[in-house]
């Protein structure tokens, strides 16, 4: 049970949702349409977050039972998503991109693994697709959680893998950010300024920041394989080539943001060797053919006092509720 889920609500009061659905939308009409029936059946509340579109994302959410989180003018991915957690109401809330669909049974799945006080995340087996419909879907995992590895940098596990690999529940590092569930308690230890995912990051890393803040704070992550959705991923490594040049430059610095804020000493310094390494080689391809992604620095330098700073009420933060980080970076679960 999620914590707090079986209380009695006081006289007259409404007893909160076990948990919220938070669906993102930028103009995503054509898909909500195929991916909100499936949301709309777990049994959850529904929010919608309408980022100044112009296209019938609010009546189509509305059409499924969705509430619909208006914001005008259009901001970044993460402003949006703080917003929508504003409205959300659940104990537990998913997080849930427009181009995934859920299986029958995902959030009850993904749910039993709150029964655990100390999971804060619970990341599901996402699958591959080329579309929303049904027979769109590959024969391949999409994502069984993420990791950041000892280099610093943050990847899919089990990308492209056969979709029978990953079978046993098992800890994880985090879940990718296409659909993850989140005790609401772990998210609002988590917040900094206000702020779940950190609006300095605008997009890329958001997730791997969290889950990195949710270890800090001594929350784990669980993957549970019985929680599947279907995903249509418009990014990936091998099409890293396609992004726009400020997206690349922006992934190249969010890297160095979730660093400082979230690193320890002690942890750098036994990793140093490598992610030395890792720097050289870096610098050296940015030299050679990424030439624009040098500003990706001086941008990493312009935010670093925020990142220091929120860094250091972080840290205060875990010494207050005395828990001891638990930030084993490269974990996967076993394949």
């Amino acid at each position: 049970m999620v914590p707090g889920a079986g209380d009695s609500p006081p006289s007259g009061a409404r007893a909160a949702p076990a948990a919220s659905i938070l669906v993102l939308s930028v103009d995503e009409a054509q898909r909500l349409e195929r991916s909100l029936p499936a949301a709309a059946r777990q049994g959850a509340e529904l929010v919608v977050v309408d980022d100044a579109c112009t296209d019938d994302t609010a009546a189509v959410a509305e059409a499924h039972g969705a509430s619909v989180v208006r914001l005008e003018p259009r901001v970044s991915y993460c402003a949006a998503v703080n917003a929508g957690l504003r409205a959300c109401a659940g104990e537990a809330v998913l997080l849930l991109n427009a181009d995934c669909v859920l299986e029958e049974g995902f959030l009850a799945a993904a749910l039993a693994e709150l029964a655990d006080p100390d999971v804060g995340a619970v990341a599901p087996r996402l699958l591959r697709a080329t579309g929303l419909r049904p027979g769109e879907r590959l024969s391949e995992i999409d994502a069984a959680g993420m990791t950041v590895d000892r280099r610093r940098k943050n990847s899919l596990v089990g990308h492209g893998a056969p979709a029978a690999a990953y079978p046993r529940a098992a800890e994880a590092f985090g879940g990718d950010g296409a659909a993850v569930l989140y005790r609401r308690r772990a998210l609002e230890q988590c917040a900094l300024d206000g702020e779940v995912l950190d609006e300095d990051f605008e997009l890329w890393a958001a997730d791997a920041d969290l889950a990195w803040r949710l270890r800090t704070l001594g929350w784990r992550c669980r993957y549970q394989p019985a929680a599947i959705a279907r995903h249509v991923r418009f990014y990936s490594p091998s099409t890293r080539g396609g992004l726009p040049a400020r997206h690349r430059r922006l992934q190249f610095r969010n890297r160095y943001l979730m660093i400082a804020k979230n690193d320890s000493p002690a942890a750098l310094a036994r990793d140093l060797p490598i992610v030395l390494v890792y720097e050289l080689l870096a610098f050296g391809h940015v030299l050679l053919r990424e030439r624009h992604l040098l500003g990706g620095y001086r941008d990493a330098l312009a935010l670093m006092g925020r990142a220091l700073r929120r860094r250091r009420r972080l840290a205060g933060r875990r010494r207050g509720l005395g828990v001891r980080p638990r930030v084993p970076l490269g974990l996967r679960p076993p394949r």
